[in-house]
């Protein structure tokens, strides 16, 4: 399987575990939507048990296991092997998020593994420290956000955006970088991307709003209108 190829600027929408069955399989469906309107790259993340549902009821997203583990076919009871997430639809997968800590060597073997079966790797950092430690695998797309802002609705300062993007730019310039910690607004997405971000996304301001549809929405429009502007 070939890697897939992020065009910029690109979303992510991340309902963790707050979403599962037909809940989200609803929101995959209207992301799947926006996805062709706006002619967006989108990776849509679910449970493990809900990605191949997810991957044979939409065609315009990127199907995203949260997780997987660096281990090959064999004993492994509990573990995520990665030829399974692949066989179920997923073509991208989150790695070292602040909820799902790895270590480098744990990491690294993870990555090595999705590198072989060209599944497309999004690592999470905190620091500028730690983005640029991790850039040094060269990760397709790195998550910078402060562990302390997830899930508050604070969003990273511009000063943050630009030290991480700069961080891991000048260890791995092919690596993208996605900002993405406490975006819950039209407005928080339309400054990510201005910011220099590559893309953005979101969990808690989407899927804990009164109406995850028309957050989205907003959403969308905002990234629509910050594509615009960076490309004139």
């Amino acid at each position: 399987m070939e890697k897939v190829k992020l065009r910029v600027p690109f979303f992510v929408v991340n309902p963790k575990a707050y979403m599962y069955g037909d809940e989200v399989l609803k929101l995959a469906e209207y992301t799947d939507k926006l996805a062709k309107k706006y002619d967006f790259d989108i990776l849509f993340t679910a449970q493990h048990v809900d990605l191949y549902r997810i991957s044979e009821n939409s065609t315009n997203l990127i199907v995203t296991a949260q997780h997987m583990d660096g281990m090959k076919q064999g004993s492994g009871m509990g573990h995520i092997l990665p030829e399974g997430i692949v066989a179920a639809g997923a073509k991208a997968v989150f790695l070292n998020h602040a909820e799902h800590p790895l270590t480098m060597s744990e990491l690294a073997k993870a990555m090595k593994r999705a590198n072989e079966l060209g599944i497309l790797t999004i690592v999470c950092a905190d620091t500028p420290e730690e983005a640029t430690a991790i850039a040094t695998l060269h990760p397709d797309v790195m998550v910078c956000e402060p562990t302390s802002l997830i899930g508050t609705g604070k969003v990273s300062d511009a000063e943050y955006m630009r030290a991480t993007n700069e961080a891991v730019k000048s260890v791995s310039p092919n690596t993208l970088v996605l900002q993405a910690a406490g975006i819950s607004t039209g407005k928080n997405v339309y400054d990510a991307i201005m910011c220099g971000a590559d893309g953005t996304g979101g969990t808690s301001g989407i899927v804990a709003a009164k109406d995850p549809f028309a957050v989205l929405d907003e959403m969308m429009e905002a990234l629509d209108k910050a594509r615009t502007e960076r490309n004139k």
